[in-house]
Formats: structure tokens, C-alpha cells, sequence
């Protein structure tokens, strides 16, 4: 495949900023983020905890950051993407979709209807290889929402390693659980990478827990120069 100018849809993330990364690593020019925002937090397509911090991710990374509004329904999203995407000087659209393949049909009808090309570093990749590949590649991320049988208050805020890696198989055979989250298990939120120049550092944060699911909402953070 020839080097291309890309957008990456960019939620803050594990999965989108491992994508991007690797798309980087194959030679190709990444100058956009895309950020889409719902007004649900029940997003169709969209990862939704903590989009607040995703400016501060921009700025460390040297990109622009295309912010995209949608209702949260599934065709506010698929026309949140449509106009966050309309008129970039790009060529395709690197996502971190691994195993949806609502999410990819979505991504590829908006993408098509543009003449965009769909660049999926992660898709159908075994889930292990990712994690491992994610902790290898110098990402370091935390877990910020909680949402499957076997993940407790304690999960929210703790960083994505190997010793983490390791409890989340351990879940996966009793619960069943994706260990990289894929199915919505849980949300992460990165702090580092080799493609940032500075640090995320969470300044304050309030977890909120109820009926065995809880989300740790960022209040303010800053870049670590």
C-alpha cells in the first residue's frame, strides 16, 4: 500500500491511538485527529468518557484536532463523521476497530460515500498478539470505564500492563471478557506514546460507581513539559 495523507478517528483511547500509531509506523502522514462528540453518552459507533482531554492529546501529538457533533443515534453518527470528515486533504481514515463489524460497516459507508479509503491496523487481529504489540509499543494507557461481570471499583484508573494484561485473562476465564475491552467491557484513556512530546498527568478525577459499572471522569489535567 502507497503512503497516504490520513485522518485518525480519535477517541483518547488505547485502541485508536495503538491504530494510529502503527499507521504512522507504516510510513503513512496522520496531520488530523477526529473526534466525534454525542450528546448521548450511549454513542452507537463513539467511545465517550473523557473527550474533554482529547484537545490537550492533540496538542502533545502536533495535530489538528477535527471535532465532529452527533446526537448519540446511530445516523447522528454516521453524519457527525460525514461533516467532521468533508473537506480534509486526505486520502483515507485510520480507525481502531478490531472486531465490530457494525462499527467497520459504518466506517466503511461513510468512508465510501467520501472516495476515503479505510485503514484498519488492529482488524481481526487475536486479541492476546494486540495487548502484548500495545504494551511492547511504549502506549501507556489506564482503564477509565468499567462495564463486565468481574471488573470492580478498584479497575478504574489503573494502568494497562503486563500485571493487568495478566488479571484480565484470568477474568476472561471465568467471565469470559474481551481482554482488550473490545466489546465494551471497558474504556481507556491514554497518557503517553511514542508519538506524544509530553505526558498526560490527571490532576483531578471522580469516580462514579453504581450498579456494578462505573466511569473515573477526568476534571482537569495538564501536559508534562
Amino acid at each position: 500500500m502507497m503512503d497516504m495523507r490520513l485522518a485518525a478517528l480519535y477517541s483518547g483511547g488505547k485502541d485508536s491511538t495503538f491504530a494510529m500509531y502503527l499507521a504512522k509506523q507504516m510510513g503513512h502522514d496522520i496531520p488530523y485527529i477526529v473526534n466525534i462528540v454525542p450528546e448521548d453518552k450511549a454513542s452507537w459507533i463513539f467511545h465517550t468518557p473523557n473527550l474533554n482531554i482529547v484537545p490537550l492529546m492533540a496538542e502533545s501529538m502536533n495535530v489538528k484536532l477535527i471535532l465532529g457533533k452527533s446526537t448519540g443515534t446511530e445516523e447522528g453518527d454516521m453524519e457527525g463523521l460525514k461533516n467532521a470528515l468533508l473537506g480534509l486533504d486526505i486520502e483515507g481514515v485510520v480507525t481502531g476497530a478490531v472486531w465490530s463489524d457494525y462499527q467497520w460497516d459504518r466506517m466503511n459507508i461513510v468512508c465510501g460515500e467520501l472516495g476515503l479509503k479505510v485503514i484498519t491496523p488492529l482488524w481481526r487481529k487475536d486479541q492476546d498478539i494486540i495487548m502484548d504489540e500495545l504494551l511492547n509499543s511504549g502506549i501507556k494507557a489506564i482503564i477509565v470505564g468499567c462495564y463486565a461481570e468481574g471488573l470492580d471499583e478498584s479497575w478504574l484508573g489503573r494502568p494497562i500492563d503486563a500485571s493487568a494484561a495478566k488479571d484480565l485473562r484470568a477474568l476472561r476465564e471465568r467471565y469470559g471478557i474481551s481482554v482488550i475491552g473490545e466489546g465494551g467491557e471497558y474504556e481507556s484513556l491514554t497518557l503517553d506514546s511514542p508519538m506524544h512530546s509530553h505526558f498526560l498527568s490527571i490532576i483531578s478525577s471522580e469516580k462514579e460507581w453504581k450498579n456494578n459499572n462505573g466511569t473515573l471522569h477526568v476534571k482537569e489535567a495538564k501536559l508534562i513539559r
